[in-house]
């Protein structure tokens, strides 16, 4: 499996008044596709503001002081609050802790879930009209520069582009009267089903309105690409509506003057399996008709197979357009993707050289400046601006260097009055002393930052884009630019259609109730309309789960969102968040501090304490061959039916973080603690390929030290557990 998150030495502080608190000390991890890792360790561990830097979501005194987070080739740390947000709720979402915290009192259910849907749409058709017109320049651009800026062939180039811009334009209304045709049915569906609902209830509705307004609704879904096939079934439906007299209509039914709806409830389950019928048809290609339509704006699109439509218009596109375009657009991807391999291959030196400049001299501001900007002027010459998938490192380079530098000089400023603040404070403190008064303050420890490290810091900086050109460049002649152009015109179909993709929101209120039932919840559209506090805890965190996945996101970040349940609450979300993993291929991050809660659903786990991951390893490794004695004193203390001894709790608190201990931060609550644990912190031990732990213990020196009684039971009655389930 590939990895659809990477998490590289991430290290994160705060400032607070009494000092910066080390939250997150240099930590590592990969998340790959379909796969749930669990991050387990008591609070204050770390594992909450990892999740909350994924996200993005970090608190204002928070300082991000390295590290990298990968994302579908983006460093999230990089990348502009722009860019964020298109990855934040749709491709990254998140659960919270508290259910009740998380959703707003005096706001409806429906109305929490629908939001973030509708802005997110009306943000999405504003991105992808921007986005094609600019591609679309860019492209204009590169083919001139490619056939040598001659006039014939850019008269030529103008005329494609043009051509190109135009039938787009056609394809685009083509769609966006298709999908509002598409989006009054799959609205008329949600009213019909509304409907149903309350006469399954014995609940009063107004039946001549109702008919009425179905009726209108039926004219409305008109559409040659949808509905022609349909237009006299269409016909026939208004008409058989018109002819229902008040006689037919039931005790249920407003007006009610019989004893059986019958005849309304069986016309309304007809409809209902017509627009079901309807909205599962096959999707025109809007792309290859639109230029057809621009082409021949006379021709008569209706009551066409749409299969054949496809297909001829395909044809007609090809023979007429596409061939010629398709060379031009090629023309132009080698032209860009060569300038910027030129480029690439230019600043290569330039940055090992800047490197050296950073870690071997005593620069000064201007002089770091001037070294940014040498930079920076190769740099825009080595964005290949025809890649749509932006190379994140390459982009953020300009604002990640002067970050580096910037915070590298206000440091050594920020040292120097430290300093002089502590030797001031310390000195007052000392005179008071020794004049033998009562002194009932402390100073303030110093907070001072490691310059080598900020050096190293503008290094890494470099060394990420050196190590990515050094790659692309001996890359290049693997590159398959056929495939990149034909991509190029998918990127530009994909926006077209982004740009006429419209959620209504009676459309948006119906996913909404799918995805009330999709969590579990009984009754969605009588739910819909109640607020948080008609829902048990258990119902409002399967609500906050649906919020989550109301964008289909590919990673769900869940953060203890199972503490404010009670227990048996707590096993059905949990088997409800395994099913939704299945059944949509998520992949989960799953925060605790109870490793009894991920035993049967995480793939990995990484055990947190004092802001590192001291133990990594596959499900199987963390509990049947734990190597950490954080993790002995997790298992110790964690209750199960079974155990008859007594559970080990463990002794003394977490370290104060805005003193990190020098060694091995378990140390101090460490029974097998050795002597170098209290002056070294350890590396990561390798104890197999998927398994390792950051432990004296694992030393080939280190004396042997067996596990604690209690564990070695419960993996023995683990495993027997597992063969008689075999």
């Amino acid at each position: 499996m590939s990895n659809i998150l990477e998490v590289k030495n991430l290290k994160i502080s705060f400032r607070t008044n009494n000092g910066t608190v080390k939250a997150v000390r240099n930590i590592s991890f990969n998340l790959e596709k379909g796969e749930t890792l669990a991050i387990v360790g008591e609070s204050g561990s770390g594992k909450s503001v990892t999740s909350k830097a994924i996200l993005g979501i970090l608190a204002g005194n928070s300082i991000v002081e390295s590290g990298e987070i990968f994302y579908d080739g983006m460093d999230l740390l990089k990348i502009s609050e722009e860019d964020m947000c298109k990855i934040r709720g749709d491709k990254i979402s998140m659960i919270f802790q508290d259910p009740l915290s998380s959703l707003d009192p005096i706001v409806k259910i429906g109305k929490q879930i629908t939001e973030a849907m509708l802005l997110k749409n009306k943000l999405s058709r504003k991105m992808g009209r921007i986005e094609f017109n600019d591609m679309l320049k860019i492209l204009k651009e590169n083919m001139v520069e490619a056939t040598g800026n001659k006039d014939d062939i850019n008269a030529e180039i103008e005329e494609i582009i043009t051509t190109f811009d135009k039938f787009n334009i056609e394809a685009i209304t083509l769609e966006h009267a298709y999908n509002s045709a598409l989006t009054r049915s799959e609205e008329l569906l949600g009213y019909i089903a509304d409907k149903r609902f309350l006469v399954s209830k014995n609940q009063k509705v107004d039946v001549k309105a109702m008919l009425a307004y179905i009726a209108s609704q039926l004219k409305d879904i008109r559409n040659p690409f949808l509905t022609s096939e349909y237009d006299e079934v269409i016909t026939a439906f208004i008409e058989e509506i018109g002819n229902v007299k008040s006689s037919y209509v039931a005790p249920k039914f407003e007006g009610a003057s019989v004893d059986t709806p019958e005849n309304v409830v069986e016309l309304l389950e007809r409809l209902d399996k017509f627009l079901a019928g309807v909205n599962s048809g096959i999707r025109p290609n809007f792309f290859r008709i639109g230029y057809f339509k621009y082409k021949k704006p006379e021709a008569v699109l209706d009551g066409k197979d749409i299969n054949a439509l496809n297909d001829d218009a395909l044809k007609f596109l090809m023979d007429n357009f596409m061939v010629r375009f398709l060379e031009l657009e090629k023309l132009a991807v080698i032209n860009s993707f060569n300038r910027s391999l030129e480029g690439k291959k230019k600043i290569i030196p330039m940055l090992q050289e800047a490197k050296k400049f950073f870690l071997e001299n005593d620069f000064n501001k201007a002089d770091a400046i001037g070294k940014i900007d040498e930079l920076s002027n190769v740099l825009d010459e080595s964005i290949d601006l025809l890649q749509f998938n932006k190379d994140s490192i390459a982009y953020t380079f300009k604002s990640s260097i002067n970050a580096a530098v910037n915070k590298y000089f206000t440091s050594i400023v920020h040292n120097e009055k430290e300093e002089k603040r502590f030797a001031r404070q310390s000195a007052r403190r000392e005179a008071l002393i020794s004049k033998g008064k009562t002194v009932d303050w402390k100073v303030v420890p110093k907070t001072v930052y490691e310059i080598d490290d900020l050096r190293n810091n503008i290094a890494l900086v470099i060394d990420r884009l050196y190590d990515k050109y050094v790659v692309d460049v001996n890359a290049a002649d693997l590159v398959d630019f056929d495939a990149m152009s034909v991509a190029l015109v998918d990127f530009f179909k994909d926006k077209a259609s982004q740009v006429v993709y419209r959620v209504t929101k009676r459309t948006a209120k119906e996913r909404a109730i799918k995805l009330m039932e999709e969590v579990g919840i009984p009754e969605p559209r009588i739910r819909y309309n109640q607020y948080p506090f008609e829902f048990s805890g258990g119902m409002r965190q399967r609500i906050v789960i649906a919020i989550a996945l109301a964008a289909n996101p590919d990673i769900l970040i869940c953060d203890e969102p199972t503490t404010a349940l009670d227990v048996t609450i707590q096993a059905q979300i949990l088997e409800l968040i395994n099913k939704l993993k299945k059944e949509r291929n998520l992949s989960v991050i799953f925060i605790t501090h109870d490793l009894g809660v991920v035993a049967n659903m995480a793939d990995k786990i990484a055990v947190m304490y004092a802001g590192k991951i001291v133990e990594q390893g596959t499900s199987e490794d963390v509990f049947y061959d734990p190597r950490h004695p954080y993790t002995w004193a997790l298992l110790s203390s964690m209750p199960d039916l079974d155990t008859n001894e007594k559970l080990d709790a463990i002794p003394g608190t977490p370290p104060n973080m805005i003193y990190p201990p020098v060694g091995d931060a378990f140390a101090a609550r460490n029974k097998y603690a050795l002597k170098i644990d209290f002056e070294e912190q350890p590396p990561m031990f390798e104890v197999s390929e998927t398994h390792s732990a950051a432990t004296w213990l694992l030393h080939p020196d280190a004396p042997k030290v067996e596990l604690p009684k209690i564990i070695t039971q419960r993996i023995e009655k683990m495993k027997k557990g597992g063969q008689s389930n075999e």
